[in-house]
């Protein structure tokens, strides 16, 4: 990103105009040539203040807080040296800044994968990453300024098929932590062979395909039935213990009576 400041209070040629008007007033009584000859001086003057003002602006380099810059060299091309925030000496023309906003960025993945046992799983990342400083040069040769657009999708959609992979879809819900941590952890190392740094990772979707729901949803309900029968021959068995105890006790008494 190339930065210039082109701060001029006028033009060239209307501080040369002002300047020449001014001498001309000046000049009043005094023979013509003197009058040209002020009026070319000023002229001169004002156009040597103006390409010194320009040239003075052009020669720093300010750098914003959560930034950082990287210069390069129309000479010896881009240099190791990162650039902190403040203001920095440049050489106009020979050299121009490539600024790097480092600050964490959040991004969203999606990603549709498969489980252990073959159900579709959409998987919604939320990713906060940022460049690291001290690789600046590198990642500018290899990556550019996008460097989220051509890193973060690839290895995001690597990462989450090679976790879920080793999880049934039942157990990615009931162990959702534990796949989060996994997924995490090696999307951090993955990153790092970019020279990338990632300060968070969160899953923040997980859904099933809606045949396999439907299928959760049926045997959640056969479940529920089952043991709702269960509980209907449990009943029964109770009531029948309760009618025998009861006979047995009436004959009990028949005899006594007797």
């Amino acid at each position: 990103m190339r930065k210039s400041l082109r701060i001029l209070p006028t033009t060239m040629a209307e501080q040369g105009k002002e300047a020449f008007q001014k001498a001309l007033k000046n000049a009043k009584g005094a023979g013509a040539g003197v009058g040209l000859l002020i009026g070319a001086g000023a002229l001169a003057y004002g156009a040597a203040q103006a390409m010194f003002t320009e040239i003075a602006m052009h020669i720093w380099l300010t750098v914003d807080a959560g930034h950082r810059a990287i210069m390069f060299n129309r000479i010896g091309g881009l240099s190791e040296e990162v650039y902190k925030e403040g203001l920095h000496f440049r050489v106009p023309w020979f050299q121009y800044p490539i600024v790097y906003d480092i600050r964490a960025r959040p991004n969203q993945i999606r990603s549709p994968t498969g489980s252990k046992d073959l159900q579709m799983v959409n998987i919604g990342l939320r990713v906060l990453s940022r460049p690291d400083p001290n690789h600046l040069t590198k990642i500018y040769r290899t990556l550019g300024q996008n460097w989220e657009e051509r890193v973060l999708p690839s290895i995001c959609n690597e990462v989450l098929k090679s976790v879920v992979a080793k999880f049934n879809a039942s157990q990615l819900i009931t162990q959702r932590q534990q796949v989060s941590l996994m997924v995490r952890k090696a999307l951090i190392e993955r990153a790092l062979d970019f020279n990338l740094i990632l300060d968070d990772v969160s899953l923040t979707e997980l859904t099933f395909s809606p045949q396999y729901s439907a299928a959760v949803e049926a045997k959640q309900v056969a479940a529920q039935e089952a043991q709702r029968a269960s509980f209907v021959v449990e009943r029964a068995k109770q009531q029948r213990l309760e009618k025998i105890v009861q006979a047995e006790g009436e004959a009990e008494s028949a005899k006594m009576a007797c």
